[in-house]
C-alpha cells in the first residue's frame, strides 16, 4: 500500500514538475511576446512624436511664410488699386487646384526674383571690390609717382 501511495505521490510530483516547466515556457514566451509588442508600441510612439515635430514645424513655417508674405503686401502694395486688383484676381479662381497653380506661379517668380536679387548683389560686391582695388592701385602709383618726383 505505502508503494502504491509512493508512485502515486511521484507521479503527482512528476506532473507537477511537466505543468511547471510548461507554465515557465508560455510565460518566456508571454514576455517575449509583451517585449515584442512593447518595442512595437515604442518604435511607433517615437514615430508618432517625430511626425507630430516635423507638423509642428511645418505649420510654424507655413504660418512665418504667411506673415511674411503679408508683411511683403502691406509693404509693397501700399496702392489699394493693386491690392483690389489682386483679390480679384484670386476671387475668380474657382477651385483649390487653380490656387495650387497661380501659388506655385507666384513662388516660383518670388524664387527667380530672389536670384536675379542675389546675382545683382553678388556684381555690386565684385563692382565694389574692383573699384576698391582699382583706387588702391591708383593711390599707390601717385605715391610711387610722387617718391620718384621727390628723389629727382
Amino acid at each position: 500500500m505505502s508503494e502504491d501511495l509512493t508512485k502515486q505521490w511521484l507521479t503527482e510530483i512528476q506532473s507537477l514538475k511537466q505543468q511547471i516547466a510548461q507554465l515557465q515556457a508560455e510565460q518566456v514566451t508571454t514576455r517575449e511576446s509583451a517585449d515584442k509588442w512593447r518595442k512595437l508600441y515604442n518604435t511607433e510612439a517615437e514615430q508618432r512624436r517625430t511626425d507630430s515635430q516635423l507638423f509642428r514645424q511645418t505649420v510654424a513655417s507655413l504660418k512665418a511664410e504667411i506673415q511674411k508674405l503679408q508683411g511683403i503686401e502691406d509693404a509693397t502694395l501700399p496702392d489699394s488699386d493693386t491690392v483690389t486688383a489682386i483679390e480679384q484676381e484670386v476671387a475668380q479662381l474657382s477651385s483649390t487646384q487653380e490656387l495650387k497653380t497661380k501659388l506655385t506661379l507666384a513662388l516660383k517668380e518670388r524664387d527667380r526674383l530672389l536670384q536675379a536679387l542675389k546675382t545683382e548683389q553678388d556684381k555690386h560686391s565684385q563692382t565694389r571690390q574692383s573699384l576698391t582695388t582699382a583706387l588702391g592701385d591708383a593711390i599707390d602709383g601717385l605715391k610711387r609717382q610722387k617718391t620718384v618726383n621727390s628723389e629727382q
